[in-house]
């Protein structure tokens, strides 16, 4: 065999197929194969002279008075009929694709605009931010994308209920129409207000849902509390406290807590470091057997998320059964993010491997952990070694004095007693309460004050703080190694061309490419490594449905 030739298998000439025959153009140049391969929108006919393979993307029966034998077909496959169509329905996008929130802001409103104007759903990263924050994203998002697609972050807080509330009341108060909920480790009153508020009945008398529900769970003991109807006490709490009428807690006993679940594996943030292939068939079954049970008008979707990063990643996620995925990690780098051009040149050089945990802010007192970028930064380090303090010591006064310094010099860069009086100010500002209940409580005055280094962290990577690139926390998954790969010695390897759009919209075509050199390999072509790579490309006019 030639560069130049595909190569039909031993076991395929055995086999008697009763394929049409090609009198059109055929190829046999390799880069014009790679035209016929990548024009989605043709199907693509493998056909042999008797000599060598070729394509075609018309079949016929005669080509300049010689007999083509068609030997493997793949039809026009689109980047649009990925995935489940009810998906695209229900939140009014051309694909089965969204870009899962980061908090802080990262996931920005210029992305979710950017996205929203190309067909794709983005969810703004309001976690972590004061609702006057969600407020203004709130505004201008609806603004720009006055129709949609567009969704709001709504993240679990059980250190901080107040700003979960406070986020519902405004999603509320504005139509938000679709949240991404995460994080959560259990239900609570907020996300069910939020889905119970916007039940009711349409003109046939059938329930009709306002408020759209995407959970991001890794866990099966979570994803069904989503599944399920809300709890009854919850819904009963609500009628009680005039938040939801009769009628909407009767619904709310009918209807899954959650329109989609997106299964999310190793991914960056907060992550249980499940792997994908077990993840999603696992929730995905979960999922047949509820609707078994409830038998819901419309059964609950189920996505995948942590670790698509490439077009690879996507179509193995849609191949178990993923009605829709989502990126994260990826997105980070990309120009419309709220992160740094430091932070956005340090993923664009990370491996696989450039990741580790870390003590997260927001659930620093229970333990829990999120996957961050160690390439670059001390921060893993310095945010483990504060946890260790706070399980040692039950006040910052039981800290060993040359640890304080230790701590002050090396972390803070500030007196513990001057960050105790900027964190009250802080919380005074955010909730309140957590001062009174801190001043009551040394052990949790301490974590407030470590918790200054671990939020400010973060923040420190969104606006490129001068002198504290060490100290930058950069949430982040393996995924950003194979992305990185995948785009080396393409346009896409320089962060300067990293738009999200672009991400997305090669990530899906990559997909369908690779879908259909799939469906020709089972049928017996052995395709050349270089013809079964999906390179990435610029799409100046953008995907077709």
């Amino acid at each position: 065999m030639t560069t130049n030739q595909l190569c039909l298998s031993d076991s395929y000439k055995d086999q008697n197929w009763d394929w049409p025959v090609l009198k059109h153009a055929v190829s046999f140049d390799i880069n014009e194969i790679r035209k016929n391969l990548l024009n989605l929108e043709n199907p693509c006919y493998v056909v042999s002279n008797g000599k060598m393979l070729g394509t075609g993307s018309q079949r016929g029966d005669k080509f300049n008075d010689n007999t083509f034998e068609t030997r493997a077909y793949a039809p026009a496959f689109l980047p649009g009929q990925l995935g489940d169509p009810g998906f695209k329905k229900i939140y009014k996008t051309r694909y089965c694709y969204y870009a899962g929130a980061m908090a802080n802001g990262i996931a920005s409103e210029e992305m979710v605009i950017a996205l929203g104007k190309a067909g794709f759903l983005g969810s703004f990263g309001a976690g972590g931010l004061v609702p006057s924050r969600i407020e203004q994203a709130i505004v201008k998002i609806q603004q720009a994308l006055p129709d949609g697609p567009y969704a709001f972050n709504l993240i679990h807080s059980p250190a901080e209920p107040a700003l979960e509330r406070g986020s519902v009341e405004l999603y509320l108060k504005y139509g938000v129409r679709c949240v991404e909920a995460a994080a959560f480790i259990a239900l609570t009153p907020n996300v069910v207000y939020y889905r119970a508020a916007g039940l009711g009945l349409n003109a046939d008398n059938e329930i009709e849902i306002k408020n759209r529900i995407i959970a991001k769970i890794s866990r099966r003991e979570v994803a069904a509390k989503f599944m399920e109807p809300p709890p009854e006490k919850i819904v009963q709490q609500l009628v009680e406290q005039g938040l939801i009428t009769s009628l909407q807690a009767e619904l709310a006993a009918k209807v899954p807590m959650a329109d989609d679940i997106t299964a999310e594996a190793d991914s960056g943030g907060h992550t249980d470091n499940r792997p994908l292939v077990s993840l999603l068939p696992s929730i995905i079954a979960l999922r047949d057997e509820i609707q078994a049970k409830y038998q819901y008008a419309q059964p609950v979707r189920v996505g995948a998320g942590g670790g698509i990063g490439t077009p690879e990643a996507a179509l193995a996620a849609f191949a178990m059964g993923a009605a829709y995925v989502v990126t994260g990690t990826v997105n980070q780098g990309c120009i419309e993010a709220g992160a740094c051009e430091h932070t956005k040149k340090l993923l664009s050089e990370a491996d696989m491997a450039d990741v580790t945990m870390a003590p997260a802010s927001d659930m620093f007192e229970m333990g829990v952990k999120l996957q961050v970028l160690r390439r670059g930064s001390f921060f893993p380090m310095r945010a483990q070694k504060l946890y260790e303090l706070y399980e040692a010591y039950n006040s910052i006064e039981e800290i060993p004095a040359a640890e304080r310094v230790k701590l002050e010099k090396q972390i803070f860069r500030k007196n513990l007693d001057d960050i105790w009086e900027e964190t009250k100010v802080f919380f005074q500002g955010r909730d309140p309460i957590q001062i009174v209940n801190a001043e009551k409580n040394p052990k949790k005055k301490m974590a407030l004050i470590f918790r200054w280094y671990l939020g400010l962290a973060s923040r420190w990577s969104n606006t490129g703080e001068k002198g504290r690139e060490m100290d930058y926390q950069i949430w982040c998954g393996p995924c950003i190694g194979a992305f990185n790969a995948w785009v080396k010695n393409s346009y896409l390897e320089d962060v300067k061309n990293r738009r999200v759009v672009d991400v997305a919209e090669n990530i899906l075509r990559g997909a369908a490419f690779l879908y259909r050199v799939f469906m020709l390999r089972n049928q017996g072509v052995v395709i050349p490594p270089e013809l079964g790579r999906y390179v990435p490309e610029r799409i100046s006019s953008g995907l077709h449905a």
